[in-house]
């Protein structure tokens, strides 16, 4: 049994499967605990996932670039997976059109407090301007978040380090927040959740409900969208001036 394991460890660590396969597995480990947990906040799945895969690869000494040979393939699905969102989005519609101007207010609102209280933190504590502009779209989901970096001359890699963070807390504190404020609403409680907190943040809704995944999808594509435009003309603006 021991040297079938063993087989089939070195099948999978020198091949792209390796990458695929511990980032299943995990996840799964991650949402097995969070499901034990009954989804308690604290205790997120992708937080965990994070702190295995880390930890696996530190301990078999695995590269990164080896490692997303495999894990690509999910990486892949982020695309998909985001369109996928404007299904549940569908059955929403009434009540969409109905918060309209609410929502944008509310979507303006997150993502110039997210963005200027990260920067305004970053250089407060006297971080460089490459760290400071990989900052700025945080709260982006992290493909879009990563093009903007690149774009305003930050670091993608930080950015996307600084995304799975904010995710990861805006996810895990997020319904505690909402509870000490008495937010009550599906809708607005999923809409802050995806423009604050991206994927994971609307991860965390449609665990909630339905509703609040379904606006904190449209959250998160819109506030995307907006940032993609906006961030690099803002910046652009800044040189120049």
């Amino acid at each position: 049994m021991k040297q079938e394991l063993f087989s089939l460890w070195v099948y999978l660590a020198a091949t792209p499967l390796f990458g695929l396969t511990a980032t299943l597995v995990a996840y799964c480990t991650g949402l097995w605990f969070a499901r034990r947990a009954r989804l308690h906040p604290l205790v997120n799945p992708v937080a965990i996932a994070v702190v295995i895969t880390v930890a696996l690869l530190g301990a078999t000494g695995v590269a990164y670039p080896r490692y997303f040979e495999g894990a690509q393939f999910v990486h892949f699905l982020l695309g998909p997976a985001t369109v996928a969102l404007a299904v549940p989005l569908n059955g929403q519609v009434a009540t969409l059109l109905r918060l309209r101007w609410p929502l944008l207010a509310g979507l303006a609102c997150g993502g110039i407090a997210s963005a200027l209280t990260a920067v305004g933190l970053a250089w407060w504590l006297g971080a460089d301007r490459e760290t400071v502009l990989s900052l700025i779209p945080k709260s982006v989901t992290a493909p879009i978040a990563m093009a903007i970096s690149e774009k305003i001359g930050g670091t993608p890699a930080l950015t996307a380090i600084y995304c799975i963070l904010t995710g990861v807390l805006g996810a895990s504190l997020g319904p505690w927040v909402f509870n000490r404020l008495g937010l009550r609403s599906l809708t607005v409680r999923g809409f802050a959740l995806g423009t604050a907190a991206h994927g994971i943040g609307t991860a965390r809704a449609f665990q909630v409900s339905p509703e609040a995944g379904a606006f904190a999808g449209l959250a998160l594509g819109l506030h995307g969208l907006l940032a993609a435009l906006l961030i690099p003309l803002l910046a652009s603006l800044l040189r120049s001036s």
